[in-house]
């Protein structure tokens, strides 16, 4: 892994490369932030249904950084939504699968991940990013908020969720 301290020296960049969010590096890394979930939740994970369709340009995009050595570190996607009965509104764009492995964490990957998905959307024709997260992730809502994502109405699977929190930024 290429993961270097700052006292190492310069570390290569890890590359961001679009992949399906069936390719077995996407599934490795949904699969460890499904634990993560159950971890801080207590319960099995998302259970939100995601199809690798979804993901697909030009109404999705789905993303992994890399380090130099292919070691698979940080993840994230967008995919197109419209005004449903899970009220979400004509022209989002919703975040999914957000995820930093815990040995890149603080390296910017998800701030660069992010960055990178809100330009696709953007160029999509979308005309809002929207999320939803937990209070038990406070790194995620710190994440957000510093990016400027506001406080949204609750929408999709987890809208009457207590610990649920949702978030919006205009594209």
């Amino acid at each position: 892994m290429s993961i270097h301290p700052a006292s190492a020296g310069p570390a290569i960049a890890p590359a961001l490369r679009r992949v399906s969010f069936d390719h077995p590096d996407a599934r490795a890394l949904n699969d460890r932030v499904q634990l993560e979930y159950a971890e801080r939740y207590g319960d099995e994970g998302d259970v939100t249904p995601l199809d690798p369709a979804m993901f697909s340009p030009p109404r999705g995009l789905y993303l992994i950084a890399y380090d130099a050595d292919g070691t698979p570190l940080a993840t994230g996607g967008w995919r197109a939504q419209d005004a449903n009965e899970e009220a979400y509104a004509d022209g989002d764009a919703e975040l999914k699968r957000m995820y930093v492995t815990p040995e890149a964490r603080g390296l910017g990957l998800a701030r660069r991940i992010l960055a990178e998905l809100e330009a696709d959307a953007r160029a999509a024709g979308r005309t809002r990013m929207v999320l939803e997260t937990g209070t038990k992730q406070p790194e995620a809502i710190a994440l957000y908020v510093s990016g400027g994502y506001e406080p949204c109405a609750k929408f999709g699977l987890y809208r009457f969720e207590e610990l649920s929190r949702c978030y919006a930024k205009s594209l």
